[in-house]
């Protein structure tokens, strides 16, 4: 009769270590997501105030009351505050003038940002003098609350850990392996930008730029997962995957903006592809490329480390793997 095979203890001990893993798994991305979520509020945020001194220092006070919210820049006049809300140097501006106080905002820059700063300005202007708001960079006519372009980074995160992850586990190693990252990105790059610009109207820039830094996003991505699996193997994809997927999606700022994110993790997510990426397409999308070239800088950094590492990752294998030939025996003389 069939006798019952018994479970080896290294079965047992894996059984343990995946329902201990899980949890701590799952706490950790409900963290990720959530904490940054549940504690979004400004933290120095760029804003311009113009106007006579004055009436500017009046604005500015009553702004300063919302402790560390607001990071204050002064202009001399309605241009030059405007030119900073083109050029991205601010989020918004308050204008003062003999007929009231006009607000500057920029929604395609943040609709979130946006709306905030109309109810902190209409909060302190006086009773009975409304604030006129001028969207100066408006949002895209079919992502008007944004919320198109914030849930676009964790696809393109995705396509471009397909990409490596596929490239590596193909077995393409070297330079064809760098060719096939590059040209699955550009790809990828063009067809997003016809979704997302032609069809779905989420953006409404430059085409070619805008499928420029969806590509340079993914191949930025892609690279990182090629790179670290080829250098590290196995472990290298869960390293890339806590690096662009979790802490580079939530990290990011996309959906409201990176100042209105816990200190510090603003700027750690700019520093990720996902968040560098997005912040490049911001750019590039509504802002004629003004302030694209630190993000960009980013995503060519990740790009030439993935790549580079592709290529040392794969020499370093086939020189481990190729036998060291055995000394021919000597002839009898």
């Amino acid at each position: 009769m069939p006798t019952a095979t018994t479970p080896s203890p290294s079965a047992g001990r894996k059984t343990l270590a995946v329902l201990l893993l899980i949890p701590v798994v799952a706490a950790l991305a409900l963290w990720v997501f959530a904490w940054p979520a549940a504690r979004i509020a400004p933290r120095d945020l760029p804003i311009g105030v113009a106007g006579p001194a004055t009436a500017a220092d009046a604005v500015e006070r009553g702004l300063d009351r919302h402790e560390g919210a607001f990071e204050i820049h002064r202009y001399a006049d309605e241009a030059a505050a405007r030119s900073a809300v083109e050029a991205r140097d601010v989020y918004g501006a308050v204008v003062v003038t003999p007929g009231g106080t006009r607000l500057l905002t920029a929604s395609a820059g943040s609709p979130v940002v946006a709306g905030l700063l109309r109810e902190a300005v209409a909060a302190q202007a006086p009773a009975g003098s409304p604030v006129q708001v001028t969207d100066v960079v408006a949002a895209p006519a079919g992502d008007p609350r944004g919320a198109a372009f914030g849930a676009s980074l964790l696809p393109l995160a995705l396509v471009g850990a397909a990409t490596g992850a596929a490239t590596v586990l193909l077995g393409l190693r070297g330079s064809r392996a760098v060719a096939t990252l590059v040209g699955a990105a550009a790809l990828a790059g063009i067809v997003g930008a016809a979704l997302a610009d032609s069809w779905l109207g989420v953006l409404a820039g430059a085409w070619w730029a805008e499928a420029g830094v969806l590509g340079l996003t993914v191949l930025a991505i892609g690279a990182t997962f090629a790179g670290l699996a080829t250098l590290l193997g196995k472990p290298g994809f869960g390293l890339s995957a806590v690096l662009t997927i979790l802490l580079g999606n939530a990290f990011s700022g996309m959906s409201s903006a990176p100042e209105m994110l816990p200190a510090g993790i603003g700027a750690l997510g700019q520093w990720l592809p996902p968040g560098a990426g997005g912040s490049a397409l911001r750019s590039v999308s509504a802002f004629d490329g003004a302030a694209a070239g630190g993000p960009l800088l980013v995503l060519s950094l990740w790009t030439a480390a993935g790549l580079t590492a592709t290529l040392l990752g794969a020499r370093r294998s086939g020189a481990t793997a190729t036998p060291t030939p055995a000394p021919a025996p000597a002839l009898a003389g």
